[in-house]
């Protein structure tokens, strides 16, 4: 990518509408100070009018001491030491007192920060975290989102610190020269407005590139996860990986350089311009002290409010430098902290279909005409799909990979909503539900459950999260998962750390981490909607075998949902669903579905060919 650097009148224009664009989000900056530590916020503005004032305190103690010395007076000279030595370290003081205090403010704000954008997170419906826009947003909203705000606010008194000693050098240096004033803003200008140029020129890079961060961080995390281990060491996928890796990383080195390079060269150029407009005024100052005109120790407070003056100046227009960039970086976390959710899926209404219930007129769960479409894709995933399970009742789910089985559990479970049609419980759209009634009502153990590098307690107790410390009610769900005898043969029991990520962690096999997910699933002994999405698909033929002798007794007064490729389990529910292209195309018992001779039949037969 290339980054322009040279400027025209317009573009120079711009840039002093980028000098206001710094200030857009110092507001709501400063809010998050405020609710972070006042104190600090207050502490900080002390430091930097305190820091501003002492260096001309320090150049016009450095004038007495000199004209002291040249007037031999020994008493004199001692005691303006002694002040300027008391200045210095009172600066000495507030410097410490500014850095400790930003290091703090700063350390504050990284966990409040991060806490609001995973509070935010929480917010979000599951087709965020499949869209990769949305990633590359909250890539934006994360990166540098802790360090940003503590910078604009830094930022933000070292421009009033600037702006005061700036006014303090010309005060004193119009009693001097006007043209020595003048010289001191010409000289700084340049420098500062370049650097507004190359801020703006490193955000656009940094954000046009978030797609490739997330890329090389996934490489990353393939390269180095345990999870992901086995099979890349099998496969010889390290050096493969590991180039397209090098590839990307060199790829942004090779930007960053190039813009720094032309950054620093820039920078460089108007600091030696700077550098020579301040010796100009040195030699000015010394022939008018040669020439008799003013005195030895006030060519000293000229030449060192010249040099401060000169320095807060440069201070003030990087300052707007700096928070021109911090602005552009916190515009990516305050849009994605205030981003209203985004707009559900637009659901289809069929007045002249009707609704073949009404609120608390039956029981169980019903899928009303109900079709989807993943957002971003064409192809429907699920199409005109009508279903009613009774509650107390089992269903089964068959088909091939793709046919729709998991989409209609997403759709129960409320993770999406319905492109058309209406998902109802006990009558009761589920939009009517409040979430968190939802969540209790429907226990589920996803294909894909997760395996936390936690406790073991943890890893069942998350069923309900309220009965973490109930030893109890984790014993029972433990035997209905069948993990009992897993857990037990662990040296801390239930306290036993699980995983290999933390220290004395413990791997469990595959079989056994699916036992502690249905575990987890059993753990919520208030729902009455059981969800098993591939519930065996990890367990050996025993343990297998051992759900299918208690299915019954687990289901037993819940309405359940079963996907399973499994036709021993499939065959134990009451009715049979047989999904393909995402629509029903057959259902009954499993008798019936024999009997009809049809698709269920057809892959009935074939799975026990296997067995023979």
């Amino acid at each position: 990518m290339q980054i322009e650097t040279t400027s025209t009148g317009s573009e120079q224009s711009s840039l002093w509408g980028r000098a206001r664009q710094a200030f857009v989000h110092v507001p709501a900056t400063f809010a998050l100070v405020r609710r972070a530590s006042p104190v600090a916020a207050l502490t900080l503005a002390v430091c930097a009018v305190v820091m501003a004032l002492l260096p001309l305190a320090v150049a016009y103690g450095g004038k007495r001491v000199v004209d002291a010395v040249v007037a031999g007076d020994q008493g004199a000279t001692l005691e303006w030491v002694l002040i300027e030595l008391g200045v210095v370290v009172l600066a000495l003081l507030f410097t410490r007192l500014h850095m400790l205090t930003q290091a703090n403010l700063g350390a504050r704000l990284a966990v409040d920060i991060n806490v609001a954008i995973l509070e935010r997170a929480q917010t979000l419906e599951l087709r965020h975290f499949e869209d990769p826009e949305f990633y590359d947003r909250l890539t934006r909203a994360r990166r540098e989102a802790s360090s940003r705000p503590v910078a604009m606010v830094v930022g933000v008194f070292q421009l009033a610190q600037g702006v005061v000693s700036v006014l303090g050098a010309v005060g004193v240096l119009l009693a001097f020269s006007g043209v020595a004033v003048l010289g001191l803003a010409a000289a700084a200008i340049p420098a500062a407005l370049a650097e507004l140029r190359y801020s703006a020129a490193a955000f656009r890079l940094r954000n046009w590139r978030s797609p490739d961060t997330r890329r090389l961080y996934y490489l990353e995390h393939v390269l180095t996860n345990d999870g992901h281990a086995k099979e890349v060491m099998t496969l010889g996928l390290g050096p493969l990986l590991l180039g397209r890796y090098r590839g990307l990383a060199e790829g942004f080195y090779a930007e960053d350089r190039a813009l720094s390079v032309r950054r620093a060269g820039f920078g460089a150029l108007w600091s030696v311009v700077a550098t020579f407009a301040f010796y100009g005024v040195y030699a000015f100052v010394a022939l008018e002290a040669v020439a008799g005109r003013i005195s030895l120790g006030t060519m000293t407070m000229y030449v060192l409010a010249f040099r401060h003056g000169q320095q807060a100046f440069q201070s003030v227009l990087s300052a707007l430098g700096g928070m021109f960039e911090h602005n552009l970086y916190l515009s990516n976390l305050f849009e994605f902290l205030r981003r209203e959710p985004l707009p559900a899926a637009a659901t289809e209404t069929h007045p002249d279909r009707g609704s073949s219930s009404e609120s608390g007129s039956e029981r169980g769960v019903r899928f009303e005409r109900v079709s989807f479409k993943y957002p971003g894709r064409d192809a429907w995933a699920l199409r005109d799909v009508d279903l009613m399970v009774p509650a107390g009742r089992s269903l089964a789910l068959v088909g091939h990979n793709g046919a729709g089985k998991t989409t209609l559990i997403k759709l129960l479970m409320g993770l999406y909503t319905p492109t058309s049609g209406r998902v109802l419980l006990d009558g009761r759209p589920l939009s009517d539900w409040p979430a968190e009634d939802l969540r209790a009502r429907i226990a589920v153990v996803f294909q894909d459950f997760n395996r936390y590098q936690l406790p073991a307690r943890e890893n069942v107790g998350f069923g309900s999260v309220d009965a973490l410390d109930d030893d109890a009610r984790i014993a029972r769900a433990l035997e209905r998962g069948g993990a009992t005898a897993d857990l037990e043969k662990l040296k801390d029991g239930l306290n036993t750390q699980l995983g290999r990520w933390f220290k004395d962690g413990v791997e469990l096999s595959g079989g056994q981490w699916q036992k502690v997910a249905l575990s987890r699933a059993f753990m919520r002994e208030q729902a009455d909607v059981l969800v098993l999405d591939e519930p065996t698909a990890a367990l050996d033929a025993e343990a297998e075998h051992a759900v299918f002798e208690r299915f019954r007794a687990l289901t037993e007064g819940r309405t359940a949902l079963l996907i399973s490729h499994r036709f021993p389990t499939v065959r134990m529910a009451d009715h049979i669903v047989v999904l393909e292209g995402g629509q029903i195309v057959e259902q009954g018992s499993h008798d019936a579905l024999i009997a009809a001779d049809g698709r269920y039949a057809r892959l009935f037969k074939l799975q026990a060919q296997g067995y023979t």
